[in-house]
């Protein structure tokens, strides 16, 4: 290869690099250019995989299903109050949004729930001024019609979990984005609220009330919902996502083997809480 032919090259790939040697430059290029191949197939094949199931494993999905929906025990929501003030400090309006794990289900009082673990954790330092609106069975779809129904409130911190009744009722990945678009806008123009903390769907491949391979293909549904948040949040900056991350042992999980058990929604309270703080400290408010 000529030295012009070589510069060309370089220029073509990037720019100008004799100072760092155009064949040494050529080969990193290459194995980039291979590598970008590379992920970009991975990408490719984890479409056609995810497509293939959706079509081809549909029949066994929809019976699976329906056995869980007949096994599975349907547990109530926690009894308890679904708003008031708790705590000592400078006021701080809360809003807990969102579906069945927001609600509390798998414990029998609200007090265990997610609810009134996070009012104590942040009781300590804050007179905690919240509301729960959440129910079993809520998709994106019902939190948008809630909250547009809803009276106008402010609320500093606003804490979502919405989505897995998404991914297990089959609604569109880019149709549940643009539905938490509209709930993050309404939280920010009705309710005027500064911390929007959303919840990720938790590792659906781990639930032990799902048989396999449904079980797989929603913990497959509920990763490609989480990476389409991680994006969308990029847009707001008022927003933050909340990985949820507890083992998945008897001890944590509701007898239903679906929903979060008491230590579950302890940690996660506290996890939010620690997020709270910070977000808080970074605003100056105390």
């Amino acid at each position: 290869m000529s030295r012009s032919s070589s510069k060309r090259l370089s220029e073509e790939i990037g720019g100008n690099r004799e100072e760092i040697g155009t064949l040494p430059y050529y080969f990193s290029a290459v194995y980039l250019s291979y590598l970008n191949r590379g992920v970009s197939l991975f990408k490719q094949i984890h479409k056609m995989k995810y497509k293939f199931a959706t079509i081809g494993l549909a029949p066994l999905f929809i019976v699976q299903g329906l056995y869980v929906r007949h096994v599975t025990p349907k547990l109530p929501e926690p009894s308890g109050e679904r708003s008031g003030i708790y705590g000592h400090g400078p006021l701080l309006s809360l809003l807990i949004l969102g579906d069945s794990a927001a609600s509390g289900v798998g414990v029998p009082t609200q007090s265990q729930a997610l609810s009134g673990q996070l009012i104590t954790e942040l009781g300590s330092e804050y007179r905690v001024s919240w509301k729960l609106i959440a129910q079993n069975g809520h998709r994106a779809k019902d939190v948008i019609a809630e909250l547009k129904i809803a009276m106008p409130e402010t609320f500093d911190i606003v804490v979502t979990s919405i989505g897995v009744n998404d991914v297990t009722h089959g609604t569109n990945c880019n149709k549940w984005i643009s539905q938490q678009c509209q709930i993050i806008e309404l939280l920010q123009s009705k309710f005027h609220s500064q911390h929007i903390l959303l919840s990720s769907l938790p590792p659906m491949h781990f639930f032990p009330a799902l048989p396999q391979p449904l079980r797989w293909y929603l913990g497959l549904r509920a990763k490609c919902f989480n990476g389409a948040l991680e994006k969308c949040v990029e847009d707001f900056d008022r927003c933050e996502i909340v990985t949820i991350n507890y083992p998945f042992d008897d001890v944590y999980i509701a007898k239903d083997g679906f929903h979060p058990g008491a230590l579950a929604y302890s940690i996660w309270a506290s996890h939010i809480a620690d997020i709270i703080r910070s977000r808080l400290d970074r605003t100056g408010r105390k």
